[in-house]
């Protein structure tokens, strides 16, 4: 094939032609002197073009040909341009499989195994494979006859002549065999142990479903029970020898590799537990220890090697607890836990090309069927299969998914298996991840037949496959249930209202009947609406079934959609706005407090769905809103109904936003900084409480006054509203200062005050459909004894006469927050002094805060409250924290003008940049105050009402922890690190506060 010098032969172009991405090499591989009798034959580069890769497939030809004594390196070639079954599997394979073409370097005379073209041949079983294993002595001998088999399956893989599923049981059945071989030559090596026990292999996982790759670690469990008159403690130490030689007989690294390695995790207490337990010793575990996934996994389970009598005794046995899991107690927090996905564990960069455990991929399949097994297996026999594809054919001709979704689900289970078999078989590793290089990609999509831009068309596919169990996995679950309470074509089957009761149970639902009214009310009948709830239900219900209150969220969209079912604009938002489902999904299934603030005005809904809807308003822009409304109204009364109700409006935007931060959503994760969630919820309520009092403000004196009231009117937030710091139900805690105007009498300018105020306090509290705004004037001096309102200047002979330290320290709070701004200012210079002390606090001063906190916790404790998880007067709460950064205030605030704000974590942050506080005190301190905030916070959504302490109701509880991020079942994980971090932070206030 020499060509003349700077042109190109016409073999190169012709190679070119025939998909050699290298034809330079490939032609110097044909001008070897082995392969000369059929370097021109046309048969070879037609069937080398056919394969997935021809220069690999050529490459490894000629290692084998290399390898071949004269008279079979002939014999081969003849026969590989004569027999097209031999040339079409051997080439197949060797463009397939670099390491299979490794084996037949080794192993030249193995490619006789892929001549045979036979029916026993085309469809092997068990029988066929141990026959093919039957010489195999020992580890060696056992991986030579191991690969020889696999070579076969390989062939009619790559061939076409089996499709993947008969692959993946072909594979098993190997398996199967392998297991058994190692089973006999470790019992030929220890006769005395064999004879002392009997000794079961359960096939697990992919093995045991009949379904295996071609690159997986084999699971199984071992049982083990005496021989008749030996001792048990013996036979079971025996049969652990055995198990343990067996496992090394396959997993080992020998001069021919390793097989493949036996796990044995799934057993019992997995790795901690013992390796060969007895039948009666399994069965007490799974009776009283077993977790519901430990059901799920004996599903497959299969006996496969050693005693048949025992191994069948064994799935009998466990066989009636796999189908009593859908009806213990804690299966419905054990599947939320299990729905999740799991890939937390998957690097960043390897998430879009896991095609196993990333979003769509085979485990989505594998779970969504596993699990309906599980819900329908206890009263549906024929569901009791260890294969996904035949489990998933049973579902659909039950009626337990539809027959449509169990296709599609079916074609696209089989081509990522297929991808994935492909993958593995190019060098025999266990992998899961599709490869990022061309090359490998242009071979991956050759061998699935994709031969028109292979590269394109497999990244096309793959991730249209991906995309359709991505949106069945969870429709699977789903759509039944809304068949179940629709009109079904003649001959579609439903699932019974048993069974759809059985599933919302599964689900975490409590009322199934309920449910079921609910979804037949939102999605009968035969209108635009009732079609576009049908297609939203089974995306929606599965993120009801996410949450810690499945029936609420069911309920409250049942709602929202009965107000709002006759506007055009809301049913296509949710259809239309990818976000908005899941948020409006989010908000009314996480408590009460969000559904009630949305159903009394469900128009807020729109806000879901916008990108910039849940991002807080500020001050004057709500102020503006505010103010504006009450300009328009004609009454007081409508002027403050009308600021109320932006005022509910803004904390439902507030609540939801706070809940999607929290919980997160499938395309934007939860806000990973506790700290920044407080900080949005009291700095928005704070703002919208702020801008309400001055709109009330302005109604009572437009009503009576006009334009302008005889004082000027100050209202000073106090507390946690001073401080930027309130939760959804905080009152609102506020001081009042006047100064009557230019010849106004001072008496007459005090009781306009007082109306004023009185009238607010009317106006904000009427009965109406909005939260109420309760004004708290308490911490006035004089408390309740003295007046509501005083002027600046009686504010100032008060203070300089009769102040007491703790009205000093409630002063570190205080801030204008509507009303007269100049007023205001003047105020907060009067007050400095008082806050900030010059040169800081005297020891008495000191003695006496320590002498009030101690008060504090002792006698307003509630009884019968455990001060471990009261948030704001247990140990380590609101009340250490605050009272601690509140001492530094006053006794450095003089000298440090950072220290000089009315917000707690500032305060704290400015006292550890002045190095009063170390590091880690500031940072235990910071912890301790943002979880407590956060908690009750999370009480005030869940419940719909204020609380201090954990909730004692469960589902409560259970959602206050969702709100936390604990996954479900994780109750006690959350109170623990409550306690934890509490008792760490009350540590730090022993020593900074008390002096301890």
């Amino acid at each position: 094939m020499t060509a003349v010098p700077g042109r190109r032969s016409s073999t190169f172009t012709r190679l070119l032609r025939y998909g050699f991405t290298d034809p330079s090499a490939a032609e110097r591989r044909l001008d070897a002197p082995e392969l000369a009798s059929v370097r021109t034959d046309p048969v070879l580069l037609d069937a080398l073009g056919a394969t997935a890769d021809p220069d690999l497939a050529l490459a490894g030809l000629v290692r084998i040909v290399e390898a071949q004594d004269p008279a079979e390196r002939r014999t081969l070639l003849d026969t590989l341009i004569t027999a097209k079954p031999l040339r079409d599997r051997l080439l197949g394979v060797l463009g397939a499989s670099e390491a299979l073409a490794d084996h037949l370097a080794r192993h030249p005379h193995d490619w006789h195994a892929l001549v045979t073209y036979e029916a026993a041949d085309l469809h092997p079983g068990l029988a066929e494979f141990e026959r093919g294993l039957a010489g195999a002595d020992d580890p060696v001998t056992l991986r030579i006859a191991y690969r020889r088999c696999l070579l076969a399956i390989a062939a009619r893989d790559v061939c076409g002549t089996t499709d993947m599923a008969e692959t993946a049981a072909e594979l098993a059945d190997l398996a199967t065999a392998t297991l058994r071989a190692a089973l006999a030559i470790a019992r030929t090596a220890a006769p005395a142990d064999a004879e002392l026990c009997r000794l079961a292999v359960i096939a697990m996982g992919k093995c045991g479903g009949h379904e295996l790759n071609y690159v997986s670690d084999v699971d199984v469990i071992f049982v083990g029970e005496p021989a008749e008159g030996a001792d048990e403690r013996k036979a079971v130490q025996a049969a652990t020898r055995l198990a343990s030689h067996l496992m090394r007989i396959c997993s080992e690294t020998t001069v021919e590799g390793t097989i493949w390695p036996v796990d044995a995790n799934l057993r019992p207490e997995g790795r901690n537990g013992p390796l060969v337990r007895t039948l009666s010793s399994h069965l007490a575990y799974y009776q009283r220890w077993a977790k519901t996934w430990e059901f799920q996994a004996l599903l497959k389970a299969r006996p496969v090697a050693g005693d048949p009598e025992l191994g069948l005794a064994y799935i009998e046995a466990v066989s009636p607890l796999v189908w009593q899991a859908a009806e213990r107690d804690n299966f419905v927090s054990d599947v939320q836990k299990m729905r999740r996905r799991v890939v937390d564990n998957i690097p960043a960069a390897q998430v879009e090309r896991e095609l196993k455990l990333g979003p769509g991929g085979l485990r989505d399949v594998e779970f969504a069927v596993q699990l309906l097994q599980l819900v329908h297996g206890r009263s549906d026999a024929t569901l009791h299969s260890g294969t996904t594809l035949d489990a998933l054919g049973a579902l659909a001709a039950g009626g337990y998914v539809g027959r449509a979704d169990a296709a599609q689900l079916d074609e696209s289970y089989r081509f990522l298996r297929a991808m994935e078999h492909r993958i593995q078989l190019y060098r025999l590793r266990r992998t899961h991840l599709v490869p990022e290089d061309e090359a490998d990609l242009r071979r991956l999509g050759r061998s699935l037949g994709l031969r028109t831009e292979p590269v394109t068309t497999l990244n096309r596919e793959w991730k249209k496959h991906a995309a359709v169990v991505r949106r069945l996995h969870e429709k699977l679950f789903y759509r039944p249930l809304l068949d179940a309470v629709a009109q079904l074509a003649p001959g579609e089957t439903r699932l019974s209202p048993r069974a759809a009761g059985q599933r919302l149970e599964a689900l975490g639902y409590a009322d199934p009947a309920a449910a079921l009214r609910h979804l037949e009310a939102l999605s009968s009948g035969v209108t635009r609406k009732a079609a576009i709830q049908r297609t939203l239900l089974p995306v929606l219900l599965g993120w009801f079934a996410d949450s810690a209150d499945p029936d609420a969220g069911l309920l409250g969209f049942r709602k929202v959609s009965d107000a709002l079912g006759k506007t055009p604009w809301y049913l296509r938002l949710l259809r239309d706005e990818g976000a908005a489902a899941e948020n409006l999904a989010r908000v009314l299934s996480a408590g009460r407090l969000a559904p009630d603030l949305l159903l009394r005005a469900p128009e807020a809904v729109a806000l879901l769905g916008d990108p910039e809807g849940l991002k807080p308003r500020g001050r004057e822009h709500l102020e503006q809103e505010v103010l504006a409304a009450v300009g328009r109204a004609e009454t007081a009364e409508g002027a403050v109904a009308a600021a109320r109700g932006v005022r509910r409006r803004e904390l439902f935007r507030t609540a939801a936003a706070d809940l999607i931060g929290s919980y997160g959503t499938e395309d934007s994760p939860a806000e990973p900084d506790p700290g920044a969630l407080v900080d949005r919820v009291g700095n928005a309520v704070t703002d919208l409480n702020a801008a309400t009092l001055a709109g009330a403000l302005r109604a009572a004196v437009r009503a009576e006054w006009g334009e302008t009231l005889p004082t000027r009117f100050a209202v000073i937030g106090m507390g946690r509203f001073g401080g930027h710091e309130l939760g959804y139900g905080s009152d609102a805690d506020v001081l009042f200062v006047h100064e009557p105007r230019e010849f106004v009498d001072e008496q007459e300018a005090s009781k306009t005050a007082t109306r004023v105020i009185t009238e607010m306090r009317r106006l904000l509290q009427l009965p109406t459909a909005d939260p109420p705004l309760l004004i708290d004037a308490d911490l006035r001096p004089e408390g309740k004894s003295g007046p509501m309102a005083r002027t600046l200047g009686s504010y100032a002979a008060y203070y300089r006469r009769w102040s007491l330290v703790w009205e000093s320290q409630a002063l570190l709070r205080a801030e204008p927050m509507a009303g007269d701004a100049e007023l205001g200012r003047r105020f907060i210079e009067l007050i400095d002094p008082l806050r900030y002390p010059a040169e800081g606090l005297g020891e008495d001063a000191v003695r006496e805060i320590r002498r009030l906190k101690a008060r504090m916790e002792s006698e307003r404790m509630p009884r019968g409250a455990d001060p471990t998880l009261h948030t704001k007067l247990g140990r380590g709460g609101l009340s250490d924290v605050e009272w601690t950064v509140q001492l530094f205030q006053m006794q450095h605030g003089w000298a440090e003008p950072g220290l000089r704000t009315t917000r707690t974590r500032d305060a704290l942050s400015a006292a550890h940049a002045a190095g009063l506080i170390a590091t880690e005190d500031a940072e235990i301190l910071d912890e301790a105050w943002v979880l407590a905030t956060r908690v009750r916070n999370g009480v005030m959504l869940v419940r719909g009402r204020a609380g201090d302490t954990f909730p004692s109701d469960g589902r409560e509880l259970a959602a206050v922890g969702r709100y936390l991020g604990y996954e479900p079942g994780h109750v006690g994980d959350m109170l623990d690190d409550y306690r934890r971090v509490t008792r760490r932070a009350r540590a730090v206030v022993e020593r900074l506060f008390y002096g301890a």
